[in-house]
């Protein structure tokens, strides 16, 4: 588990951010304010940064009255990434590693992250990580393991970001290949909504992890996700949060592809923030003992 004293200050300043947006009363603002002070010194200790966000999540939902807050938003970032699709998949279908480029703009896709900050440069981070190798690049073993396995479980993040795993998943075309989405809407992560709007459920078969934190946590996912979970030879797993919540597995078979946001996870992973990785804890910790 990844725990920073840090991370408390990034979860205040983004809720006091969203409760200067809402539209409810200062009561209610304070309300919130005092109950999520009270789950942030109950629950601190002993649980990932974005598991102890689904509290306050919850929390943030039942005080402004509202079970999805970031609906419209998920909408937009879906319609956003969709009209770009052709033009996505021209950009993969002419490069010289098809492969390695529906990879890294899967990556790109990761900054669609409204937990972090409001608005994102998408063309910009798209350009950059286009243009750049991975801080920390393990997709040599990746398609490697990609190759040899019969099942697949690729963990998605945001939407908008769906896109490019849609992208991503296509070009790797794999059978065995599962996608798993939010069992409930979590900020603005992904839920099987958002994968059947994107028409990810065309393209592969998707489950929910039966689990409503912007994160994955094996033992409280569903039992669907669960069995996934066991039986797959490999798992790609996306974003931040993923990797705060399944570090902690040191799992050789899971590959972490994020953008670095924040300097906790850039200190942890010894890169720049703002750095774009795909990383296998057990592959990066061997490499390190040479």
């Amino acid at each position: 588990m990844i725990s920073d004293y840090r991370c408390i200050y990034c979860l205040m300043k983004s809720y006091g951010n969203r409760l200067e947006k809402a539209e409810i009363p200062s009561e209610a603002k304070e309300q919130f304010t005092r109950g999520m002070l009270v789950i942030l010194n109950e629950k601190w200790y002993g649980i990932s940064a974005p598991d102890c966000a689904r509290d306050i999540q919850s929390l943030y939902r039942s005080v402004i009255n509202d079970p999805d807050p970031y609906l419209e938003i998920k909408r937009e970032s879906n319609d956003t990434v969709l009209a770009m699709y052709s033009d996505l998949e021209g950009m993969v279908r002419s490069s010289s590693d098809p492969f390695i480029t529906a990879v890294k703009l899967a990556i790109a896709g990761n900054i669609i992250d409204f937990a972090v900050h409001d608005h994102c440069d998408l063309h910009g981070t798209m350009e950059q990580v286009l243009n750049s190798d991975f801080a920390i690049d393990h997709t040599g073993p990746m398609r490697e393991d990609l190759s040899r396995a019969q099942k697949v479980l690729y963990i998605g993040d945001n939407a908008g970001e769906i896109v490019f795993d849609k992208l991503l998943v296509t070009e790797m075309s794999h059978p065995g290949l599962t996608f798993s989405v939010r069992g409930a809407p979590a900020i603005n992560d992904a839920t099987m909504e958002d994968a059947e709007y994107v028409g990810m459920t065309g393209v592969t078969k998707v489950i929910s992890s039966g689990y409503d934190a912007p994160t994955t946590v094996v033992s409280r996912s569903g039992d669907i996700f669960r069995r996934c979970y066991e039986e797959a030879d490999l798992i790609i797993s996306k974003g931040q949060g993923n990797l705060e919540g399944l570090i902690v597995e040191h799992d050789r078979r899971i590959y972490f592809l994020l953008m670095v946001k924040c300097d906790v996870i850039a200190e942890y992973l010894g890169v720049k923030k703002g750095s774009f990785v795909v990383y296998n804890d057990v592959i990066a910790k061997t490499e390190n003992r040479k």
